[in-house]
């Protein structure tokens, strides 16, 4: 069966194929006197013809692709999924689709992914990974595209982004802990490169120096992004001949794999030993022991980075957006009192 055109629709209504066009692009504005009663004529006959619009002519026509495109990285964290999801409820909400681009953490193939997506027919692309990270080509690349670029980042950007600041919940988290007695603090610091966690690291720092407590950087282990990579330096923390009471994981994931590691050394969490985390990922929930956690909010940094993506499109040289989010503390059954 022919599928119905605009002329289709245009001869249904009486109307001409420029009214039927004006309506379906919402365009009059005031300029063309087009009645409520016509607009609701051409209404009528689209979904009686069940007309559907022709996207890729609309494309070619407007030179907008109603697409966005989304750097992701390949992480284990259901943290980054969350936020693809707020991207993704915000876009189809805004009439726009995604076309994802993903990469693991080697620099080649990070940068591979930025040239391919930022090749592609895009009306603007988001990015979960850090611009910091690219090679120099690849940074020129994307600002001489044509495409608005917004970042979801840890960090600064010269860019419009979404920042999650973790540092007020840090020091809620060490003040929670020092409530608990606890004096030796460990810290998993497992990032791909330091600025992803840098916040919760220096508000670490900074409590530790409030308390009056000193700040050991053997307490401190660095190390990669993978659970595997967690449950080392838990392991590793708690062989000290002073082994922490308590001990930080820079995301939920990390923490988990501390847990674990904990109960395969003989300790009870929390009895012997706290561990507690960052993000308030799904899993917190239902682990044994339950996680005590800072929570951020995943689903509203996706919907924040397509709002000032759009924003951006609608206007191109307005100033500079940075949207700041911060961490709720959420104390749950990993964290006690400290051991005697």
């Amino acid at each position: 069966m022919k599928r119905p055109t605009q002329a289709d629709v245009a001869r249904l209504a009486g109307v001409s194929r420029a009214t039927v066009s004006y309506v379906l692009n919402d365009q009059a504005n005031g300029r063309v006197p087009i009645s409520e009663e016509t607009r609701q004529r051409v209404l009528n006959a689209i979904e009686e013809l069940d007309y559907k619009v022709d996207a890729r002519a609309q494309s070619l026509r407007s030179g907008d692709t109603k697409t966005i495109g989304v750097l992701l990285p390949i992480y284990e964290n259901p943290f980054f999924w969350q936020i693809l999801r707020g991207i993704s409820e915000e876009a189809e909400a805004s009439g726009y689709s995604l076309l994802l681009a993903h990469n693991s953490l080697t620099p080649e193939q990070e940068n591979q992914s930025v040239k391919e997506l930022a090749e592609q027919r895009v009306d603007g692309m988001i990015m979960l990974i850090g611009f910091k990270l690219l090679t120099e080509q690849v940074k020129n690349q994307l600002r001489n595209s044509e495409h608005p670029i917004v970042e979801i980042s840890g960090t600064t950007s010269e860019f419009d982004y979404v920042h999650q600041d973790y540092g007020a919940g840090t020091q809620a988290l060490m003040s929670h802990l020092f409530e608990l007695g606890h004096k030796r603090i460990g810290f998993i610091y497992g990032v791909t490169v330091p600025a992803q966690g840098f916040d919760r690291l220096h508000a670490y720092q900074e409590a530790l120096e409030t308390a009056g407590l000193p700040y050991d950087e053997t307490l401190v282990y660095h190390c990669g992004e993978l659970m595997e990579d967690g449950y080392q330096a838990a392991q590793e923390l708690l062989k000290q001949p002073d082994p922490p009471t308590a001990l930080i994981a820079i995301n939920d994931l990390l923490a988990m794999a501390a847990i674990r590691a904990a109960i395969d050394m003989g300790l009870r969490v929390p009895e012997d030993i706290s561990i507690a985390g960052f993000d308030d990922i799904p899993f917190t929930d239902f682990i044994v022991p339950r996680l005590t956690t800072v929570a951020g909010n995943p689903k509203q940094n996706g919907r924040d980075a397509v709002r000032l993506l759009l924003r951006r499109l609608n206007d191109p040289n307005r100033p500079q957006e940075v949207i700041v989010g911060g961490g709720e503390l959420h104390i749950r059954e990993s964290t006690g009192p400290a051991p005697v």
